[in-house]
């Protein structure tokens, strides 16, 4: 049951993550839950060292889905600096 949770929670803030880097367009439903899982472990990494809070996607929880959305942010931007060499 927890990875059907991850499942929705990652699509969620992989939507939220492509709407705020105006990538919506270029992405579809299932890269918007691979970049919000993507970006919920790459958030988990990045929150616990410098904030020392660990999120889950794993179960729902709004500091799990918030991490999960920074992290997509930081993926997605990186995306984009490898793409055109630039930040939206």
């Amino acid at each position: 049951m927890g990875w059907i949770v991850a499942l929705i929670v990652g699509g969620i803030a992989g939507w939220l993550a492509s709407m705020v880097m105006n990538r919506d367009a270029s992405m579809g439903i299932v890269w918007n839950i691979v970049v919000g899982c993507v970006g919920s472990v790459v958030g988990n990494a990045l929150s616990g060292p410098l904030l020392g809070m660990q999120g889950s996607v794993q179960r729902f929880s709004l500091p799990g889905l918030l991490i999960a959305f920074a992290g997509a942010v930081v993926l997605l931007a990186i995306v984009n600096l490898i793409q055109r060499g630039r930040v939206r």
